[in-house]
């Protein structure tokens, strides 16, 4: 953001304007929820954080006169520099002169004004913060956190103590009822628990275009939104027929797990796809027709163990299909590894590796291969695919994923609270999507069976966006599901059953 404030200012826009344009988007959300006499509290610190709060509390007087604003500088205003000071200054000449709190004995005097404060601005600290909130401002953001509970607290680009990279929580961190940042979201709005501290985000154009942050250099980090899933529940051709829209494998299940792969299937068939055939062992096959009539079964010959073994299908049936989807209810012995091994280097159609399936990897395919290969897995299985731990995995879920998705030359779907899907490309997409409702069995395989229906449907498009596109639509249909039937007693065939709703929310919340 640094980066792109300065080629901002390099191309031509001012410093200043930056900021004015920053507080205004700011005052407009005071605005929105304080009554026309309420009592305003702007916490102003250091730098161009605290230059936005200054900004903000002028622009508030002047435009509504009847606040009582209280505007505390948390800094000498001596030691100001550039845009801040200058705002310093206008707000001198317009306001008057801000309170002034360097230590804890000017705080202990003035944080009264917290009390029965309608709106707080918290501009203490910004993206700038490395490490834990310390000294004067850890105190300042514990006592707005404990005093002004009743306020709404408005946070300026950033929840004071929280670090812009980090999606970990230390220290102090102010708690916002909403955050207004600046030209892109940051990790640590947008990742748990982070953004849990961030309340209603709004991001904010304040003068830097998209192509100018589209060009900086280091990693992409992307935010999904509705209007990315929408090209992929649209409305269809009239002309269309059941194999316009593919036709999926579902290789998976075994006598004693066949709701897995039933559950897999019936999810590639509700998210579009014209057909589904379930390759599954012998004694599971009535079951998953019991379940969903819908679904084409092919009964496979089974180990003792009663799952797939690696010589039991017949890989003509599935090299002409539009996309497979394998590891549901497999099992983890060596021999269902195996069949996954095989499926990978001799059937070249989009797949999704899901559950038992990815105890392949990681390996390197002895052929290659031209369609794309996603992976699933939650944390668990991703240490175990990495060769770490479960911490370390949700100590850097972006970081993990990118590595492997890269090493491996997958699309990688990390899935949990903000599931991740990372390309080989180094791109990553964060989903917003979801609910703790979710945390069932079985969402993972309603998940592999949207996948592979969305990669039937749409072989021309980007296999990250339809898989980024997928997990939107489940973690949508799931909210749904909970809010509806409540997070505790939702079921994984719920999330199925809220998918047509998820669809027309999409449909809703975009332009397409």
């Amino acid at each position: 953001m640094r980066e792109a404030d300065r080629l901002t200012i390099a191309g031509g826009v001012p410093g200043l304007i930056l900021m004015e344009t920053a507080a205004a988007a700011v005052v407009e959300r005071v605005l929105v929820v304080a009554e026309p006499e309420a009592r305003i509290v702007v916490l102003a610190g250091k730098g161009n954080n605290g230059g936005d709060g200054l900004a903000a509390a002028r622009q508030l007087a002047v435009r509504r006169p009847g606040l009582a604003i209280t505007t505390i500088l948390t800094a000498d205003p001596e030691s100001l520099q550039g845009d801040a000071r200058a705002n310093l200054e206008m707000l001198r000449a317009v306001v008057g002169e801000p309170i002034v709190v360097q230590d804890e004995t000017a705080w202990e005097a003035t944080r009264g004004a917290l009390d029965g404060a309608a709106v707080v601005v918290d501009a203490l600290l910004g993206t700038g913060l490395s490490g834990p909130a310390r000294g004067l401002p850890a105190k300042i953001i514990a006592d707005v956190n404990a005093r002004a509970a009743r306020a709404t607290v408005i946070a300026v680009d950033l929840p004071s103590g929280l670090q812009a990279d980090r999606a970990s929580v230390e220290g102090e961190i102010v708690q916002a009822d909403e955050t207004v940042t600046f030209t892109a979201p940051k990790p640590a709005q947008v990742l748990l628990p982070s953004a849990e501290l961030c309340g209603r985000l709004h991001v904010t154009a304040i003068g830097t275009t998209e192509a100018l942050v589209e060009d900086l250099p280091g990693d992409r980090l992307y935010l999904a939104e509705a209007a990315d899933a929408a090209p992929f529940v649209a409305k269809r051709n009239s002309e269309s027929h059941k194999g316009t829209y593919g036709h999926v494998a579902a290789v998976g299940g075994s006598a004693s797990t066949p709701g897995a792969i039933l559950m897999t299937g019936a999810a590639a068939l509700r998210s579009g796809a014209g057909l589904a055939t379930v390759f599954t062992a012998r004694n599971a096959a009535p079951a998953v027709v019991a379940g969903c009539p819908e679904l084409m079964t092919a009964p496979v010959d089974e180990l003792p163990d009663g799952s797939i073994g690696p010589d039991s299908l017949d890989l003509a049936r599935l090299n002409d299909k539009t996309a497979l989807v394998v590891g549901p209810g497999l099992g983890a012995t060596a021999e269902n590894t195996a069949l996954v091994g095989r499926l990978l280097d001799e059937v070249d159609v989009p797949t999704v590796v899901d559950a038992d399936g990815l105890r392949a990897f990681p390996r390197r395919h002895a052929k290659p291969r031209t369609q794309p290969v996603v992976l699933t897995p939650h944390p668990g299985e991703m240490a175990r695919i990495a060769g770490i731990s479960i911490a370390d995995v949700q100590a850097d879920r972006i970081g993990v994923a990118r590595t492997w998705a890269e090493r491996m030359g997958v699309v990688l779907v990390l899935k949990g609270a903000r599931t991740l899907v990372a390309a080989p490309d180094g791109r990553v997409v964060v989903n917003p999507t979801g609910t703790p409702g979710m945390a069932t069995a079985g969402s993972g395989d309603v998940l592999a069976g949207l996948l592979a229906g969305l990669l039937a449907q749409f072989p021309q498009e980007a296999p990250q966006a339809v898989a980024a596109a997928a997990v939107f639509l489940h973690g949508l249909a799931g909210e749904h599901a909970a809010r509806k039937l409540g997070e505790q007693a939702m079921l994984a065939t719920d999330i199925l059953k809220f998918l047509p709703e998820a669809a027309r929310d999409i449909h809703g919340q975009s332009d397409v």
